[in-house]
């Protein structure tokens, strides 16, 4: 067990380390909230062109980092030689293949929860046509960000600590303090009841989000024990758009008898159960917390699927 946990705690260190996991993170978070700040003359639906708008941001921020921490985790390793010293201690190959995985789950949590902050702000910015853009919220978030750079900056040059990990960690506690801090005041800076304004429905969706980010990581880590970084971007990809139209290509079929449309639309991720924004659009709690629980025995059924090749597919890899 210490070797496991080991393993998985180096893993989530090496993939916060990545300049690419703090330049994801970043960008994806900003972008979120520049989303809020435009005027958009959608006729009285720019909130819910907001909430959509940053919900997909989530969703490929995520499969991209997904798809690129899986090949830093695994791929790149292999290619060193990395794994191969870990692997000739005493620690199996499902062991290290399965904490790889969690480290991977870690990085992504840390990736969904930076996002669902800043999509919690975007939606408390959002205005119609008739309001203005919530500068003092946009001021504040955007000198959060750059504390959280001055941060990691200060540890590299006095404390000798790596940049990037202490940068990542310093956005998340710098984008917290900011959202509580802009959420006493108004956009005039008066002060107001907590979170007025804030839509909190967005939490169990980006939940559901984070969940198909683990079934993307499975995926992408299953592909990363025979394949690179790009042949691993394009499957996971391929399959994020085939699930996303399983129910269109597969469903008719299936209440036809179609037995190769059942097992394909079975061992096809159905993203569909994962993106509920017409939950949101609708204005009504459609979904609820049951919901999210079902998800996840979904979530979990599937990746144990998933691990399980990998793992077939990893023992007879050769290492050397």
């Amino acid at each position: 067990m210490r070797q496991f946990v080991t393993i998985a705690v180096n893993a989530f260190m090496e993939l916060v380390r990545q300049p690419v996991f703090l330049l994801l993170m970043t960008s994806s978070a900003a972008f979120e909230i520049f989303l809020a700040t435009p005027f958009y003359f959608a006729f009285g639906d720019e909130p819910k062109l907001v909430k959509n708008s940053v919900m997909a941001v989530m969703l490929l921020a995520g499969l991209f980092g997904a798809v690129l921490s899986a090949s830093a985790s695994l791929a790149r390793e292999i290619r060193s030689g990395t794994a191969l010293a870990v692997l000739s201690k005493p620690v199996g190959r499902a062991q290290f293949l399965l904490a790889k995985y969690v480290g991977l789950m870690g990085a992504l949590t840390l990736l969904t929860y930076v996002n669902l902050v800043a999509a919690l702000l975007a939606s408390r910015m959002a205005f119609d046509a008739y309001g203005s853009t919530d500068m003092l919220a946009l001021g504040i978030f955007a000198g959060g960000m750059v504390a959280a750079y001055l941060l990691g900056g200060f540890s590299n040059f006095f404390l000798r600590r790596p940049f990037v990990s202490d940068a990542v960690f310093g956005i998340i506690l710098m984008v917290t303090v900011a959202f509580v801090v802009i959420n006493f005041f108004g956009k005039k800076g008066e002060s107001q009841p907590f979170a007025t304004g804030v839509d909190w429905r967005l939490v169990p969706a980006a939940v559901l989000v984070l969940f198909a980010l683990w079934i993307l990581a499975g995926l992408a880590l299953t592909c990363s024990t025979r394949l690179d970084m790009l042949p691993t971007l394009a499957i996971c990809s391929g399959l994020f758009l085939l699930g996303l139209m399983s129910n269109y290509l597969f469903a008719e079929k299936v209440k036809a008898g179609s037995w190769w449309a059942s097992t394909l639309y079975t061992i096809t991720p159905n993203w569909q159960h994962f993106w509920l924004a017409d939950a949101l659009d609708s204005g009504k709690s459609t979904f609820h917390w049951g919901y999210v629980g079902k998800a996840f025995a979904y979530v979990v059924c599937y990746v144990g699927a998933v691990l399980a090749l990998g793992v077939m597919l990893f023992e007879d890899r050769e290492l050397s």
